[in-house]
């Protein structure tokens, strides 16, 4: 069965390659902006699943995967920066504090569709201006969720987490097996035959 990443996130096609799956990419064009929710868990829930449909319903016979990452700080909702200033702006409202990474993921067959979301607590380390300034000056925060990589050079100023650290990058790993295995597709029979 052909496998479909509803994503251009460059993270989310290595944590598939990392797992061994084949699959193609076709970037969503799914209108985000009109989804409103005040809950995050369902918030991602639902943009991953419009991002999932919108790919699906132009394609038969495949196994489609959606997903959307959000950051959340005190009840706020933290997305990707508007640009070098904001990203400065997220960095040193997330310093020394925890926030909460929710990720949603759909994986749709023509037989199902099936929707989960992980959540983990991130903690980081007080960082100076100097740091947060050398790491904007990176760009490497610029197209990220909480304005940071965790598996790039900031994952030095994380301190903690507690829940899963595939969910921070933007992929729940082990909800999509389950998620797949429910909807028929085994990653670990497809690894042993290929």
């Amino acid at each position: 069965m052909e496998i479909i990443l509803a994503s251009k996130s460059p993270r989310r096609r290595e944590l598939l390659q990392l797992v061994g799956l084949d699959f193609s990419v076709v970037p969503s064009n799914a209108d985000e902006s009109a989804i409103l929710e005040d809950d995050p868990a369902m918030l991602v829930r639902r943009l991953a699943s419009v991002k999932c449909e919108a790919v699906k319903s132009a394609r038969s016979d495949c196994l489609v995967i959606g997903a959307d990452t959000i950051v959340v700080y005190d009840g706020q909702v933290i997305g990707k920066p508007t640009d070098a200033h904001d990203a400065k702006r997220i960095l040193r409202l997330l310093s020394g504090k925890t926030h909460t990474v929710y990720s949603g993921l759909c994986v749709m067959t023509d037989e199902k569709k099936l929707v989960c979301h992980d959540t983990t607590y991130v903690t980081f380390a007080d960082l100076s201006d100097e740091v947060i300034d050398a790491y904007v000056a990176t760009g490497d925060p610029l197209d990220k969720a909480g304005a940071y990589g965790i598996q790039g050079m900031f994952g030095m100023f994380v301190e903690k987490i507690d829940g899963n650290y595939f969910n921070v990058i933007g992929m729940p790993l082990p909800r999509l097996y389950e998620l797949m295995l429910s909807a028929g597709v085994d990653i670990m029979k497809m690894n042993r035959l290929s």
